[in-house]
């Protein structure tokens, strides 16, 4: 029954604020250096979090510095995520809860982490992917408010151009960002050494030969996505900059596969977090206080003793990581609304259970929302388009870590659900969410919309339901 006290979020921050006082106000400012190193699609599918994905770089990285085992997305799709990390902003509260090359975008731009960094000094410069604004847009690093473009992140010749940059590193301090295409689909073919019915695909799937060859596929992702950025973390070092640079590795949710990216399960929220740095970001140090990714831009500005902007929603984890306290928050939230089809759910998760709420009505799954691909392809043969998906659900994460046992009817979880409803409504109230004062949130006019009926996003776009 302690899981489900009454002391919410607001309640602990309050509680936080008054004990630790000291970490309210700024420290002096520190010039440390910033490369933010994320992938896409990855999830927790690393070997640093105990999978068969071998990726040693980020091992090494993880062993160096702090790994953190339960790290949350806002959003289980590519342009909020990534919205709430630069923003420090909840996806419906920032704007960009959809796609940004299917026409949604950040309220102000002005937010993004880049340009309030400026302000303190620091020169910034991107390397592939962003997925903020839309990437068929050449100006896209420009409307982000980079300082300076280096170029991709998929050929030799674009790593070492990454590589070069670090030589010629700017006497500033600076914030780097580089973005991989990996582990996004399509995958490479897995690697000739392997035997894919030796792989074991996630327990959100069954084991089946398609499944099997399906994650051998996305491992070889994998690798390649861990030789790229073991190839930043030696420039790094060859050029003597890891002593004065903080290192962020992340991904914005989950794997490509059925039940996990684009899903509230724990497959597709839950994501990887390696940081590493002087003063407490070393050692090889684990994690385990709840955590999202809306929280790294408040503990980015407590680590360098900047006064945090007065928009950001999310709590500095780095009395956690100082081991002043045991946890910063009770628990997380995460929504969606747009990915290739409109399909609103909200939920909250605690250190147990997880309330998860549908804002559609449908009772079918949405599949242009799961990205193709051999697992998806087998899930439809066998029916998957005729299941049926409840619009309500309670899960125990610890007996059914899978989230396949609704428990929201059973009458002794009635306390417990409310609770978590009660906690779930005053968070959407913090976030001036759409669904609680319209019943539904609006698109973009011009926004790249799939009906949710389709089977994938081949057919032909539609007229969003609900505009601005």
């Amino acid at each position: 029954m302690a899981e489900f006290s009454r002391i919410s979020n607001y309640s602990l921050l309050l509680v936080s604020c008054i004990l630790l006082v000291g970490f309210t106000t700024p420290k002096p400012e520190k010039k440390l250096n910033i490369i933010y190193i994320h992938s896409h699609d990855t999830g927790w599918y690393i070997q640093p979090y105990g999978y068969d994905v071998p990726t040693p770089n980020m091992q090494k990285l993880a062993d160096e510095g702090v790994l953190f085992r339960n790290h949350f997305s806002t959003n289980p799709t590519c342009s909020p995520s990534r919205g709430s990390l630069l923003t420090g902003r909840y996806p419906i509260s920032n704007g960009l809860y959809g796609l940004a090359h299917r026409g949604f975008k950040l309220n102000d731009y002005n937010q993004h982490i880049v340009n309030f960094l400026k302000k303190h000094g620091y020169v910034s410069a991107l390397a592939g992917v962003q997925h903020v604004v839309d990437h068929n847009n050449e100006k896209a690093w420009q409307i982000i408010g980079y300082d300076e473009r280096i170029g991709g992140t998929s050929s030799r010749s674009d790593m070492n151009n990454i590589i070069a940059w670090l030589e010629n590193a700017p006497e500033k301090p600076f914030f780097l960002s580089v973005g991989f295409g990996e582990t996004h689909r399509e995958f490479p073919t897995y690697n000739w050494l392997e035997k894919p019915d030796n792989v074991n695909p996630p327990g959100y799937l069954p084991n089946v030969p398609a499944t099997r060859l399906d994650f051998a596929n996305y491992r070889e992702s994998a690798r390649l996505l861990d030789e790229k950025m073991g190839m930043v973390f030696k420039a790094l070092e060859d050029n003597n900059l890891s002593e004065n640079t903080l290192v962020i590795c992340t991904t914005e949710h989950g794997i490509a596969f059925p039940f996990m990216k684009c899903n509230l399960t724990d497959g597709g929220i839950g994501i990887m977090l390696m940081m590493r740095g002087p003063d407490g970001l070393t050692g090889g140090k684990t994690v385990t206080a709840l955590t999202s990714n809306v929280d790294i831009f408040p503990t980015i500005c407590d680590y360098l003793g900047l006064e945090k902007p007065d928009w950001l929603q999310g709590i500095s984890f780095m009395p956690v990581i100082q081991d002043e306290i045991e946890e910063i928050r009770n628990e997380v939230f995460a929504e969606i609304d747009y990915h290739a089809s409109y399909e609103p759910v909200r939920c909250v998760r605690t250190n147990r259970y997880k309330y998860v709420k549908r804002y559609d009505g449908r009772n079918k799954p949405v599949l242009p929302n799961c990205d193709d691909g051999p697992s998806k392809t087998y899930l439809i043969e066998q029916g998957w388009q005729d299941q049926n998906i409840p619009r309500e659900a309670l899960y125990d994460l610890i007996f059914d870590p899978y989230e396949k046992n609704n428990l929201i009817d059973d009458p002794q979880n009635k306390e417990f659900v409310e609770d978590l409803k009660s906690r779930l409504k005053m968070h959407m109230e913090s976030t001036n969410d759409p669904l609680l004062t319209k019943g539904y949130v609006p698109a973009p006019k011009d926004a790249l919309v799939n009906d949710p009926d389709d089977i994938d996003t081949k057919g032909k776009y539609i007229k969003p339901k609900y505009v601005m």
